[in-house]
């Protein structure tokens, strides 16, 4: 297995069959190791809670519901199992040039991506029994408790950080020594949350730069959010700790949950008369199947199919509907209050040390280290070593409130000379080579600014009736002034970064080439930000928010506090798509808890056992 695993390495990094040895390992894994998920192929004519999409959200509930021994409960997801290639955390770009991406691309929006690739962002999501916790970089952040008290005093009754923590906390097995005793993190949980052990010489000095600008190390999943602090991510001794791996994986004795893969969910069957949720409709190996609900069906697909979904079904904006035909059962909000965080890729920097890179990384000396001991550069999730959550100089939020995340990269973009992170971001060859052909060889790595609090909103709707086409996906980047201004000021503060006496004790200079585009602009002005951040700032991919929770006074709400579809019963609601305002945090680790509380949720409505949260 572990040749199989060098077999991976050797050939996937150039490979542009990725798809097919991916498909080769995974039967050729599961049949040696016999870690091959039942997938049911023969339904009962009723369950008692159908789960639509086996992502983050999804893996969680169906894990939570099964604890009840009676309950017979119908996992269904368009993907298929995961395999070994995408454990490795440092590949997490590869696994993204797989059939575990959706693959979608965003409606081309005027003040962003405009250069990329066709002039569209590229938008990543999961597809596969673990959903984007497959494919993402793992990071895990939780935001800012005033997200949550935001969420409750918005009417959302149970959503403050106090009720939220305990959740957040149920999932998770914290593997850092130092914080095990923390108020703030769960050692019994599932799901693993831990450092690399792989340290460079530029986290060092990016953590002690943090001083220099006023800022303390700290845990950002702790106390407060503000500060400098080493990536905390989905990782288990090295490899990726998806949620397949931390809640299916280990409950697939259970008889009562049953796995369809390779299912794709068409409709949502709701009764017009009674606006009740009865079933759903799926399309599996060609064939047409109706699975009947006896309590719920609970929508778990994720910020973009989730309302698609629900409109399809009849649930959306009455004269969309109404437009495309579609019989409408209940006129809400659906696909509105698109959230996102925005970045900027490629701000380079040069240093005097070894960086991580494609072709320095393939020696045998990290491949043999990260397969026989878990060590190494290639434990580093998604390239990411660190992160600060700081606060941009002109932010209208509160005092203790980060607005920006500065994300350190291992490497940069400089070292993708097989073209994986390209392929990933949407980059152009063009952009590349003009940016950084004389520096490939040379040791470099990116700070990346992360927008937290956007102000901006887009939008989900139908293109057509046809459940197997994509829906129109605008994302509205920017389109608030304010936007524009924090994404400069954090860029600016990337720059106050890379000059602190830490950063140039290591020769850390930053390559000062204008970005392809905006070569006519004043180097570094804010005119010159504004063409970079058009022509190639994109998206972190955590679209969230079509599905808006808010008490039935809030006319854009779609589900309630308790996340059940406003005017229609039996039907829920539970991924990302239901945050009110997306927090200052990676969203997989929200996703999770609002998943943990979901299930309790929907076992307190049909009187089943709730096990006790730790405070």
């Amino acid at each position: 297995m572990r040749l199989g695993y060098l077999l991976i390495f050797w050939t996937c990094f150039e490979c542009s069959h990725c798809q097919l040895l991916v498909d080769l390992f995974r039967d050729l894994e599961t049949s040696l190791l016999n870690t091959r998920i039942p997938d049911t192929t023969e339904f009962l004519p009723e369950y008692d809670f159908i789960i639509v999409g086996a992502g983050s959200a999804g893996c969680v509930l169906a894990n939570r519901l099964s604890e009840i021994s009676s309950a017979r409960v119908l996992l269904l997801e368009a993907g298929d199992q995961e395999t070994f290639i995408s454990d490795v955390p440092l590949t997490a770009a590869l696994t993204q040039t797989t059939r575990y991406n959706w693959g979608y691309k965003a409606d081309a929006t005027p003040n962003a991506c405009q250069g990329l690739r066709n002039g569209v962002c590229n938008w990543p999501k999961g597809r596969g029994i673990g959903g984007t916790s497959l494919i993402n970089f793992m990071l895990y952040t939780r935001g800012h408790r005033r997200d949550y008290d935001g969420w409750a005093a918005a009417n959302n009754s149970g959503w403050s950080y106090a009720e939220v923590l305990p959740y957040f906390k149920k999932s998770e097995r914290i593997g850092i020594p130092e914080l095990y005793r923390s108020p703030y993190h769960g050692r019994n949980g599932p799901l693993d949350v831990q450092y690399t052990d792989y340290k460079s010489r530029q986290l060092k000095a990016f953590l002690k730069s943090s001083r220099e600008l006023g800022y303390e190390i700290t845990d950002t999943n702790g106390e407060q959010l503000m500060g400098f602090a080493r990536a905390q991510a989905t990782i288990r001794q090295g490899r990726r700790c998806s949620t397949s791996k931390a809640f299916i994986q280990p409950v697939l004795h259970r008889r009562n949950l049953h796995i369809s893969m390779k299912s794709w969910v068409t409709k949502l069957l709701i009764d017009p008369s009674t606006k009740m949720a009865i079933g759903v409709e799926f399309t599996k190996q060609r064939q047409r199947f109706v699975v009947r609900a006896s309590k719920e069906v609970i929508l778990s697909a994720g910020a973009i199919a989730s309302p698609q979904l629900l409109m399809l079904s009849g649930v959306g904006p009455r004269a969309h509907l109404q437009e495309l035909k579609i019989p409408v059962i209940q006129d809400l909000s659906v696909g509105y209050n698109l959230q996102d965080h925005i970045t900027l890729n490629g701000l380079t920097f040069m240093v005097n040390d070894s960086t991580v890179n494609d072709a320095r990384l393939l020696n045998p000396q990290d491949i043999f280290s990260y397969l026989f001991a878990g060590q190494g550069p290639y434990t580093i999730p998604g390239g990411a070593e660190a992160f600060a959550f700081v606060r941009t100089p002109s932010s209208s939020f509160a005092k203790d409130y980060a607005d920006m995340e500065l994300v350190l990269g291992a490497g940069s973009l400089s070292g993708d000379r097989f073209g994986t992170l390209r392929d990933l971001l949407g980059i152009p060859d063009q952009f590349y080579h003009k940016m950084y052909s004389d520096i490939q060889d040379k040791d470099t790595f990116g700070l990346v600014p992360v927008l937290l609090r956007p102000k901006s909103t887009g939008r989900i709707s139908l293109r057509s009736r046809n459940p197997f086409h994509w829906p129109r996906m605008e994302p509205n980047f920017m389109q608030h002034p304010d936007d524009v201004r924090a994404m400069i000021e954090g860029i600016e503060m990337i720059l106050q970064l890379s000059s602190t006496n830490s950063m140039r004790k290591i020769g850390t200079r930053f390559h000062s080439r204008s970005f392809p585009g905006c070569e006519h602009l004043i180097f570094a002005s804010h005119d010159y930000w504004r063409c970079c951040l058009r022509l190639y700032g994109s998206s972190l991919q955590h679209q969230s928010g079509t599905c808006k929770m808010g008490p039935s006074t809030d006319a854009t709400a779609v589900v309630d506090p308790e996340l059940r579809v406003h005017g229609i019963q039996h039907l829920r609601v539970a991924d990302a798509s239901i945050m009110p305002h997306v927090p200052a945090g990676h969203t997989n680790a929200i996703v999770i808890m609002i998943a943990e509380k979901a299930a309790d949720m929907i076992k307190n409505a049909w009187r089943m056992k709730i096990a006790p949260l730790e405070k």
